[in-house]
């Protein structure tokens, strides 16, 4: 096990990267702004869980598999931002609600926004570059099995992420609500939503293996 101090740094360091906002929290204000802090949160869910799958195969080298193999590497990419496109023309395509008041999620509808989440995660090459390029710089060999250590370690970033996104899904849940009364009608948070996944997938597009 790391060092109590080196412990504390990598949690400090891992929380000024999580609350710097990026594609994460992009995803996650979008799925809160269109349905609600309740589906940002499962969202946020989502993510975390997509994290601790690059987790795991950092511990077990899949990562440095990945980052070897231009094929793999391309797969994996072209995939998510597959993925992210599909979501993003599906957000653009979704009729408006005849209400203002938008319906009760399902459990269906909850099951299938935590699946995005984890899709999204596990698609996106820049986290397992993330993990590569951040988590060895605090392992400590001389303290204890290396995978370990690393299993670790993403649990504590896994879980820090769950609780900023999870922060700022319910700030934006707030927002929406504010606006609900004045933009009932607009199509601007769908609008909003496809731009969100349109620009992550454009993002993850141009990630390059180094």
């Amino acid at each position: 096990m790391p060092e109590l101090t080196v412990m504390l740094g990598f949690m400090t360091a891992a929380l000024i990267v999580l609350v710097i906002p990026g594609p994460g929290v992009v995803y996650i204000v979008a799925r809160s702004v269109s349905q609600g802090s309740r589906a940002g949160l499962v969202s946020a869910l989502g993510l975390s869980t997509g994290a601790m799958v690059h987790v795991l195969a950092a511990a077990v080298g899949l990562s440095a598999l990945l980052l070897a193999s231009a094929t793999a590497f391309a797969v994996v990419k072209w995939l998510g931002v597959i993925y992210l496109m599909y979501l993003g023309v599906r957000a653009f395509l979704d009729a408006p609600r005849p209400t203002t008041t938008p319906p009760a999620p399902t459990p269906r509808a909850a099951i299938r926004l935590f699946g995005d989440g984890v899709v999204v995660s596990v698609l996106n090459p820049k986290i397992a570059m993330f993990f590569l390029a951040f988590l060895p710089q605090f392992v400590q060999p001389e303290r204890g099995v290396v995978a370990l250590q690393i299993l670790l370690l993403g649990t504590c970033y896994a879980g820090l992420a769950l609780v900023t996104d999870g922060a700022y899904a319910l700030l934006a849940g707030r927002i929406r609500h504010w606006l609900m009364g004045r933009v009932s009608a607009s199509p601007w948070p769908r609008y909003a939503t496809g731009t969100a996944y349109v620009g992550m997938g454009i993002s993850a597009a141009f990630t390059e293996r180094k």
